[in-house]
């Protein structure tokens, strides 16, 4: 790993430190001048070269533009994305700032104008090479894998792929028809940092081509006054920098349906690495399986009853 951050002449103190993290190996590094670098390895396999150059690209955008989001560093060798024994990595600087869990109406508006920015960096050209947000991706193959693998306990297994397919049924043509862009993609409080005066966002691993509403309800999910009211704040920030269709909204609560079983697939095909059994010790058991279910069901009904109204 030291190896590979002073391939282009870094100089590191030998100080690293092993960050949480799942899908990829992270390390804060100590380098000889006093810096810190956060160091990412891709975990092999899951992204191509021209996938994680896309990622580089958009971030190296959003620089330009100033809008505050980490983006890699030169590993002194004029790249952003190095390679070592077959795994792809990049450097990013250490940035200090605290996660917040719950914000008022000011700081929501704030992180709304931050993501308009984004947005607006973000539509001003593809990534090609990146995933986009289609129900495919997010809901029948990873329904697929939970079939196979067996994880979903007894007669629960066919009501839940049924409840699921029948929400990606109802919500394929309007997320085809919604306009797609860069987004960042997994946009949940974890993946912003907060210093004294502004938002910074980090972690655009899960980029993709989506939805911009996408970025928007994961910082204020669900169908309740509060999480409407939280997504107004944030918008009333965002269309200051760029204008929104409202019409989206509606896709909130159907885009909450895709990440409940998208996040299980994940956890599912990556049941062999010896980390997640640990860190997901109740992802066997039945009442995790009930409470995906039941929250599935109370989308699925929703999406019916605005169905019958709009007919």
């Amino acid at each position: 790993m030291l190896e590979a951050v002073e391939v282009g002449g870094l100089r590191c103190t030998g100080r690293c430190l092993p960050l949480r993290a799942f899908e990829n190996r992270v390390y804060e590094v100590e380098l000889e001048d006093e810096r810190r670098l956060v160091v990412k390895f891709y975990r092999p396999g899951r992204w191509s070269r021209a996938a994680i150059l896309d990622e580089h690209a958009f971030l190296a955008d959003l620089a330009a533009a100033e809008v505050p989001a980490v983006a890699p560093l030169d590993l002194g060798t004029g790249g952003t994305l190095g390679e070592i024994e077959g795994i792809y990595y990049a450097a990013f600087p250490k940035v200090r700032g605290r996660t917040l869990d719950e914000l008022d109406a000011e700081s929501r508006r704030r992180i709304g104008r931050t993501i308009g920015r984004m947005h607006a960096v973000g539509a001003a050209r593809d990534a090609p090479h990146r995933p986009r947000l289609d129900v495919t991706s997010r809901i029948r193959e990873p329904v697929e894998t939970l079939m196979k693998g067996n994880f979903i306990p007894g007669s629960l297994a066919p009501r839940y792929r049924d409840v699921a397919l029948h929400i990606a049924d109802a919500v394929a043509a309007p997320l085809t028809a919604t306009r797609a862009q860069r987004i960042h993609g997994d946009l949940h409080w974890g993946n912003m940092l907060w210093t004294s005066d502004s938002p910074i966002l980090v972690d655009f691993d899960d980029c993709l081509v989506g939805p911009p509403v996408q970025d928007l309800w994961l910082l204020a999910r669900g169908d309740s006054e509060e999480a409407r009211r939280g997504r107004e704040d944030l918008l009333e920030g965002y269309q200051l920098f760029r204008e929104f269709d409202r019409s989206t909204l509606a896709l909130c609560e159907p885009l909450r349906a895709l990440r409940i079983v998208y996040m299980s697939g994940w956890i599912a095909r990556r049941w062999d690495d010896p980390a997640f059994p640990p860190a997901f010790p109740n992802f066997r058991d039945h009442r995790y399986w009930m409470q995906e279910y039941e929250e599935l069901v109370g989308i699925s009904e929703a999406l019916d009853q605005r169905a019958r109204f709009d007919a």
